[in-house]
């Protein structure tokens, strides 16, 4: 029908984006996202796979006839608008890498099956392998799905040369293998360690990795449709922490030490900064009410981000006014830097934000959190480590590698105590994060069985 296989076209220019480049792209984002954790080349995969279904002629007849590439006459034009959302163009990536998976040994069934499930579900929403009302594997029976649904074999002989040599070569790599190993090993290495953990853990290292790929679909996706707002996002080249810094301590040198209570905000605020030059970690910091928590916390956080390499700083905050209060009082601090940059420094990520505040560099931002300082709410961090669909586990890659402050902790609901406790664990020993509780009523978070 053509030689020319398109993934996207964009609707002011005709611009055409092909499978092949949409796949490398995609690839390569989803490599740089998941060596957060190492595993590069199971990121590389997950975007290489992803929408090998559109090489199928179904997909093609309908995106040309989309974008008013076949004429409305002629035999091969398709109701567009019929066929949205209804051509499967997941699954045969899946397929390929599920292959024969479920005679392999245990490494080689991760090996096939995380790929296979992330791939399966970039549409959806990550699946439920055994639905918990009846039982039904719906992971093999998706796998199983009929070739003339998924066009597998058709696909299989369409693919660009150059990208499916980089698959084979990446399912049969040794490297590959290493890094899974790895991380099975850091899985078992954490004390205490029982099945139920691991298995939990095992399910977090698969919604990581679904995250890398939902974030770099939607990215490349977004900047070839939209261009014009490349501009406007961070792409996680963002200023250095040492610029920050010197900010943060110009204000701070700027107070005055006129009484007892801003003698006390001193000396919590230099015990912070001395703290900040320490290893990754979990931390507590206790502080009385008007005790300065909010700048204190942020030197911390600020030290402690440049010492270790670290990515962005994410406070978690219960209540929306605090938000607003604490964002408010840090955008001051950075503004000069902010205006320069031409970008936002701090952003807030709630569902009550004032509209002025309510900028489209903001929404644009908080898609997948692409910012230095994030100020969200306890329910967005949960949406992003347990939320349906793929609008808050997109965000999930980015509490990798990060500082995260748990504002007021004490308020955090007894009943997913154990389900919080765990994923914070997974983010410190296997994300390379560093967690901080803070609050004037610690609660008593480390007394709590695991399982």
């Amino acid at each position: 029908m053509q030689n020319k296989f398109l993934a996207h076209v964009r609707k002011y220019d005709g611009a055409e984006q092909t499978v092949a480049e949409h796949l490398k792209q995609t690839a390569e984002l989803a490599k740089t996202h998941a060596e957060k954790i190492d595993l590069p080349l199971m990121g590389e995969l997950c975007g290489l796979l992803h929408d090998l279904g559109k090489y199928s002629e179904e997909f093609q007849k309908y995106i040309r006839s989309a974008a008013g590439l076949i004429n409305p006459d002629a035999e091969e034009f398709v109701d567009a608008k019929g066929k949205k959302g209804k051509i499967d163009h997941s699954t045969a990536g899946a397929q390929l890498v599920w292959e024969n998976g479920s005679q392999k040994n245990l490494l080689e069934i991760f090996l096939r099956q995380l790929p296979a499930l992330c791939i399966a579900s970039h549409h959806s929403g990550l699946l439920d392998c055994i639905k918990p009302d009846d039982g039904v594997d719906r992971f093999s029976k998706r796998m199983e799905k009929d070739d003339q649904t998924t066009h597998l074999s058709e696909v299989r002989n369409k693919i660009d040369t150059e990208i499916l040599q980089r698959i084979e070569d990446l399912i049969q790599s040794p490297e590959i293998r290493a890094e899974l190993k790895a991380q099975a090993q850091k899985v078992l290495k954490t004390e205490p360690i029982n099945h139920m953990i691991r298995d939990f853990r095992h399910g977090m290292l698969a919604r990581f990795l679904f995250s890398c790929l939902i974030d770099a679909d939607r990215t490349d996706t977004i900047d070839f449709v939209k261009p014009e707002l490349i501009e406007e996002k961070w792409k996680g080249e963002y200023l250095d922490w040492e610029a920050l810094i010197e900010a943060l301590e110009s204000r701070i040198a700027e107070f005055k030490v006129k009484n007892e209570v801003n003698k006390l905000r001193t000396e919590i605020s230099s015990t912070c900064q001395h703290f900040g030059q320490r290893e990754k970690g979990l931390y507590s910091l206790t502080v009385p009410t008007g005790g300065g928590k909010t700048l204190a916390s942020l030197r911390f956080a600020l030290h402690h981000a440049q010492k270790n390499k670290m990515s962005r700083i994410i406070y978690v905050v219960p209540y929306t006014s605090i938000i607003d209060q604490n964002a408010d009082e840090v955008r001051k601090i950075f503004k000069e830097l902010s205006q320069t940059a031409g970008k936002e420094i701090v952003l807030e990520h709630h569902s009550n934000l004032a509209p002025e505040k309510e900028t489209p560099q903001g929404r644009l931002i908080a898609e997948n959190w692409d910012a230095r300082i994030i100020y969200t709410t306890a329910v967005q961090f949960l949406e992003a480590l347990f939320g349906s669909g793929t609008r808050g586990v997109r965000r999930m890659h980015q509490l990798a590698n990060a500082v995260i402050v748990f504002d007021e902790i004490q308020t955090l609901p007894v009943r997913i105590v154990h389900l919080f406790n765990n994923a914070i664990n997974f983010l410190i020993d296997l994300c390379g994060s560093t967690v901080v509780f803070c609050t004037a009523t610690q609660p008593c978070l480390d007394k709590v069985d695991p399982t």
